[in-house]
């Protein structure tokens, strides 16, 4: 898929390839197809004479948008390997992933080495940080750069020394860290392979046109709808602006996180053509508000780190089985070629050319452990994923082992936006199951309350012991249900109600 982008961007090079929209809401070309190919050139002209030679490692902190686009192009050709730096992980988190990469060479943008620079302590008010990029290694700036940057490792000129060519053949393509500690780091590691295999599925579900407009700025989105000739647009970054950016270009494919979507609703978007979202938890709701802003189809995608995609299921197929007694969360239908079995404690494991080759450090492995507890269900030839919830997740109440997953699908009712189970420790060493809820904007708590007692009572012997309407916490980059925070937001809630029963209890 690489070489396949880099033969098309020659083809009607003036057309445009990568469009933004800028704080004041115009929509400006980022790059034309043509200016993509010159930038992967010459970047790969520049890092082989820097001294990168295959095999060696690149780390990088950049946005998402064109400079990042080229530079994997010229990794590829080169055979080099990018180490993604993920600045919402804490400088010394960070500091310990890419000593563990090795990095011959660190590259950021201007944004980038502000955080790590003069701009440290306002990106620190937005959860933003990195460490001191050259203590990882010789540190360069990509595109524009700021005052006090490292000096720019500027596209070069093909000609001249002879640039190898490694296109076609395999290797180490990309390090995503994924967890761990600063004294134990874990990363995937997948190879060129496996990152073609991911989007080649991905061009096969979106099928692409090459008059479409894409919006999307996830790497395994864009170059599928690059290389069939289509225009990428970059989502906006605000939800208001999301809602003009998508009432302007009305793109025929959408791309967005849950937190996106549920930004850009809560904004009043509406929606045009298909809307595809994954990342973290899609529920059937979400995508069925999607459905109503708009949107001919919204489709929810189950993908990992170490896998991407692994099934898709549309709204329509999904609310209809949330509607059901089976209990659990429809992620879809397999996608070809991904191949699925449970182990002993029914927990998903996955397999096929898609996944990543191996964790950094450790052997390679054909079965990647999902951490999901999951069942299979065959119908017509094809397989079906249902969710249980994480294995990590389990809440014990009683005599009982409690997953969320199998049962936050029906607390999904109209009005709510968001909803997790957390298990709190209680006195008795037991935990209680507290259910927070988040309403959607304008929905009366009196009436949500109602609408969730039948769901609620319908869960036997995981039905909550008490039940909050509340903000979700989320983290990390995709923004997922932070559930350690939701359990002690519980306990709090629980222990405020506690003491305020004690207060009116007559003396």
């Amino acid at each position: 898929m690489f070489d396949e982008l880099a033969t098309t961007l020659r083809i009607d090079g003036q057309r445009p390839a990568v469009l933004a929209t800028t704080s004041i809401g115009r929509t400006v070309i980022r790059a034309t197809r043509g200016e993509l190919a010159d930038l992967a050139d010459g970047y790969a002209a520049a890092l082989h004479r820097h001294g990168l030679r295959r095999g060696d490692t690149v780390a990088f902190a950049a946005r998402p948008g064109p400079l990042p686009l080229a530079v994997s192009l010229a990794a590829h050709r080169l055979g080099l390997r990018i180490a993604a730096i993920d600045p919402t992980a804490g400088p010394d988190v960070i500091l310990a992933r890419l000593t563990l990469a090795e990095p011959r060479l660190v590259l950021a943008d201007a944004a980038a080495q502000a955080v790590a620079g003069w701009a440290r302590t306002l990106a620190g008010r937005l959860h933003l940080a990195l460490p001191d990029l050259t203590a990882l290694g010789p540190l360069a700036a990509v595109g524009p750069r700021l005052p006090g940057c490292a000096p720019v490792l500027a596209p070069a000129s093909p000609s001249g020394a002879a640039v190898p060519d490694f296109r076609g053949e395999d290797g180490d393509a990309v390090v995503v860290f994924t967890s761990g500690t600063t004294s134990r780091p874990r990363a995937v590691v997948h190879t060129w392979a496996s990152l073609d295999a991911g989007m080649r599925t991905v061009a096969e579900l979106v099928r692409p046109q090459p008059s479409a407009l894409v919006l999307g700025g996830v790497l395994l989105v864009l170059v599928p709808a690059l290389a069939s000739r289509a225009t990428v647009a970059l989502p906006a970054r605000s939800s208001r602006s999301l809602v003009r950016q998508l009432r302007r270009l009305r793109p025929q494919e959408t791309y967005l996180t849950p937190p996106q979507l549920r930004g850009a609703l809560a904004a009043a978007a509406r929606f045009t053509g298909r809307v595809w979202s994954g990342s973290s938890p899609v529920t059937a709701e979400l995508l069925e508000r999607v459905k109503r802003a708009g949107a001919t189809q919204a489709w929810g995608v189950y993908a990992l780190t170490e896998m991407f995609p692994v099934a898709v299921v549309e709204g329509a197929e999904k609310a209809a089985y949330a509607a059901g007694t089976a209990g659990g969360d429809l992620a879809g239908d397999l996608v070809p070629g991904v191949e699925a079995r449970l182990d002993s404690a029914g927990q998903l494991l996955l397999a096929g050319p898609a996944a990543a080759n191996r964790y950094l450090g450790e052997p390679p492995s054909r079965w990647v452990a999902t951490g999901d507890v999951a069942r299979l269900e065959r119908q017509g030839g094809a397989t079906k994923v249902v969710l249980g919830g994480r294995c990590k997740d389990m809440i014990l109440r009683g005599a009982e082992n409690i997953y969320p997953g199998l049962y936050e699908p029906a607390l999904h009712v109209p009005g709510v936006n968001l909803a997790v189970l957390v298990g709190v420790p209680a006195a008795d060493g037991d935990e209680r199951l507290v259910a927070i809820v988040e309403p959607q904007r304008g929905t009366d708590p009196v009436r949500l309350a109602e609408a969730l007692e039948g769901p609620m009572l319908r869960m036997g012997a995981a039905r909550p012991d008490a039940l909050f309407f509340a903000r979700v916490p989320l983290a990390g980059r995709s923004r997922k249900p932070d559930r350690q925070a939701a359990a002690l937001m519980g306990a709090a809630r629980l222990a405020m109600v506690a003491r305020e029963r004690d207060r009116s209890w007559p003396s």
